[in-house]
């Protein structure tokens, strides 16, 4: 269930709660007429089934509400009511395949900002995963691999692009090329200087590694487990029931890729540093073309799902 607080102007507050009362699928209505004062207007509270959540809040926005007042939702792990109980009964589909397109668009929005914080995660995975490589250690690359916050601004991309928002397209795109920019130069620069303390060594870069030599050697398996990987991912993060984000972040290969090439590039070993360029774009590639169609396939089929729940309702009487 998703918990709905609303804060709507007084003249619109009758609007509102005959909407809410006519949607399939919400319950615990409360009206707290007058409670709000910045905007100041009535609160409304209503509890709502997931997967009538998402056309509510467009509807809700269609209305201005958004503007006019303010639209807050939160998820509710537990809900003990029969009337909760009738309403997700009431309402289509299944919630763990409903999309809140409004709530993905935010989270998104929100991890392909390009912050301090984003680019010191991003960096420190990075230079990890260089010793990881260097070390030629797989449990330090799978530590980086779950430190990178790669995937936000990828789950933004692919959001951004089945929504048509362009905006947020390039916003994501900047976060991604630019993070990863700053991250590799500053990995050359730590390859330096461990260097410099004789903690990395050209015999480490030249010299057989076996556990990670993968990660500058890409074949199509590499481009497979990305694309794999992408639709894990962008299930988790549309599903109730996620919480496979972290194993997506610990099967491909970007960060460590990244961090290769920029120490292979301090050591002028280019074969690798193209190598490990392949082995970044591919997983990156894989994981935008998965991410995008899952979303394509999860919007078209939810809104087939709604088209054929209209078509089975009863028509009115008088109506044709």
């Amino acid at each position: 269930m998703l918990h709905l607080r609303l804060i709507v102007p007084t003249d619109r507050s009758e609007e509102v709660v005959r909407l809410l009362e006519g949607t399939v699928g919400t319950a615990h209505l409360a009206v707290l007429t007058g409670a709000a004062r910045s905007p100041v207007g009535d609160v409304v509270l209503c509890d709502v089934a997931r997967e009538a959540g998402d056309e509510l809040i467009g509807t809700l926005r269609d209305l201005g509400i958004d503007s006019c007042g303010s639209i807050t939702v939160d998820n509710v792990d537990l809900t003990l009511s029969s009337h909760a109980d009738q309403a997700e009964q009431d309402a289509p589909g299944d919630g763990a395949d409903a999309v809140l397109w409004e709530e993905l668009s935010e989270a998104t929005h929100e991890e392909s900002t390009l912050s301090v914080t984003y680019l010191a995660f991003l960096a420190v995975a990075t230079m990890l995963a260089a010793c990881g490589v260097m070390l030629d250690n797989a449990i330090l690359i799978v530590g980086a691999m779950a430190v990178g916050p790669e995937f936000g601004p990828l789950a933004g991309i692919c959001t951004a692009l089945v929504q048509r928002a362009p905006r947020l397209v390039w916003r994501s795109l900047s976060a991604l090329i630019g993070g990863f920019a700053v991250a590799m130069v500053m990995t050359a620069g730590f390859a330096w200087l461990m260097d410099a303390f004789d903690l990395f060594t050209r015999s480490m870069v030249e010299g057989r590694r076996p556990n990670t030599a993968f990660i500058w050697q890409p074949d199509w398996m590499s481009f497979v487990v990305a694309f794999l990987a992408g639709v894990a991912g962008t299930l988790s993060l549309t599903s109730a029931k996620s919480g496979a984000l972290i194993g997506v972040a610990i099967s491909v290969t970007t960060v460590p890729a990244a961090a290769n090439a920029a120490v292979a590039f301090s050591y002028e070993d280019y074969g690798q540093m193209w190598g490990s360029a392949g082995q970044l774009l591919a997983n990156l590639g894989g994981i935008v073309l998965a991410g995008t169609l899952t979303l394509l396939v999860q919007k078209g089929l939810w809104a087939t799902h709604r088209r054929r729940t209209a078509a089975s309702k009863p028509v009115p009487s008088g109506g044709r």
